[in-house]
């Protein structure tokens, strides 16, 4: 693997999904070929020292200013680096031809579920398509995510999927649950499970309004929320006005190393995110549903966005609709019903997440790009006629019209579209590479 400077704005200690992503993907590459760049945060002196590879810190932020090229261009003279992965593409792969100036050859850019939402604006359409024409490769999340980046990148853009992770070391059954339980005082009770920033589209308040319908069936039931956010104050508030105040416990922030006895104490794993302001504000993929399954539990998704490629329906959880509160409620009510299937379903999820989603697999992929990758590891995206191309997840996704051809030819009546189908990508529904 070429020497890489990871230009990271996202990473630990600051809690988030692109943190853990960035840094778990970069734990998992070859330590003496890698070094970090990421902006300073309170404690990062301490967590660095715990890391096998050198970070550098740079200020508060990591912008796209004349100061921040130079001290970028600085490092990869200095640290010998012939690539650059940036884990947030936009908007710092636009700096990607700096660092070739610099040395760099290998530019690889990952896309998240906030690239998916400025596409839609106009400018941030422009700088969408602009980080794609400047990556030898973007990655993406889902199904989902690439088929909003196909619409807007250029002829010769390559794509390649590039999901998040699990530790399955860390997040598995008997991690601590019974000592959680026994603090909260709930030890016989069914114990609901949401891990998620505290904003509107992860939809805490769904899991509150519905939990009128879980208590009736399930009297003792109790819904669990970590995590923090602007929505707190309003979440409590709604708790308070459903009458369901006695049953809802917010656990506020829980550290990295507190997480996995969390999610051992609970029976269901709850996210039921929604897609808000016209697809401005979607679910990516969702790191802490990976967690929730890896800790042996069903997992309920929302439908929209990313979020649905992290459950396989019926077998290792359920994806409903986020913004249906009755539909939310039935499918708590009906994995507390039925203990048995409930736990079927969370060895297998947690099987699929070992198989599938695991940090070391997917920084192998990574690894990979970052040398040059292979066929089986890029999915070229060609335009014909102007028309854009057409999403696949090695069979086309069962959201689309039409079927393709052996010859990779989409026979939906214009004959313009075509993706190279020599070029095999994993369904994202089997987790990936």
């Amino acid at each position: 693997m070429p020497r890489t400077l990871v230009v990271a704005d996202k990473f630990p200690p600051v809690l988030g999904g692109i943190q853990t992503f960035a840094c778990h993907l970069t734990a998992g590459l070859p330590a003496d070929r890698v070094v970090v760049v990421a902006p300073a945060a309170p404690g990062a002196e301490e967590f660095d020292r715990t890391l096998p590879f050198p970070v550098v810190r740079a200020g508060e932020r990591i912008l796209t200013s004349p100061r921040s090229r130079r001290l970028l261009r600085s490092l990869v003279r200095s640290e010998g680096c012939d690539a650059v992965w940036f884990p947030t593409a936009a908007p710092y792969g636009v700096l990607g031809p700096t660092l070739r100036e610099a040395g760099v050859t290998r530019v690889v850019a990952s896309s998240h579920g906030h690239e998916v939402a400025w596409s839609r604006l106009p400018v941030g359409w422009s700088l969408v398509r602009t980080v794609a024409a400047r990556a030898d490769v973007l990655t993406y999340l889902t199904a989902f995510t690439r088929r909003r980046l196909v619409a807007v990148s250029p002829p010769g853009t390559t794509l390649a999927r590039l999901t998040g992770g699990v530790d399955t070391r860390r997040f598995r059954p008997g991690a601590g649950g019974a000592d959680i339980r026994r603090a909260l005082g709930w030890s016989d009770r069914p114990v609901v499970i949401c891990v998620a920033r505290m904003v509107p589209r992860k939809g805490q308040d769904t899991l509150i309004r519905g939990w009128t319908t879980v208590r009736r069936r399930h009297p003792g039931a109790r819904l669990l929320l970590v995590g923090q956010g602007p929505a707190e104050g309003r979440l409590r508030r709604l708790a308070g006005q459903v009458g369901v105040a006695d049953e809802v416990h917010f656990a506020g922030a829980v550290g990295e190393e507190e997480l996995p006895a969390y999610l051992d104490a609970a029976d269901v794993f709850a996210m039921p995110s929604r897609t808000r302001w016209l697809g401005l504000d979607l679910e990516g993929l969702g790191l802490s549903s990976l967690e929730g399954a890896a800790s042996g539990l069903p997992v309920i998704t929302g439908a929209q966005g990313g979020a649905p490629d992290v459950v396989l329906p019926g077998r290792t959880g359920e994806v409903v609709d986020g913004r249906n509160t009755a539909a939310v409620a039935r499918a708590v009510v009906e994995l507390l019903d039925d203990p048995d299937r409930a736990a079927r379903m969370g060895l297998a999820g947690r099987e699929w997440m070992r198989e599938a989603w695991s940090w070391g697999g997917l920084a192998g992929r990574l690894a990979g790009l970052l040398a040059g990758g292979s066929g089986s590891d890029l999915d070229a995206v060609t335009r014909h006629s102007g028309e854009l191309s057409r999403a696949r997840r090695g069979a086309l996704d069962e959201n689309m019209s039409g079927s393709i051809a052996p010859d990779g030819v989409i026979p939906d009546g214009t004959g313009a579209d075509r993706v190279d189908m020599g070029q095999s990508h994993a369904d994202a529904r089997t987790g990936g590479p």
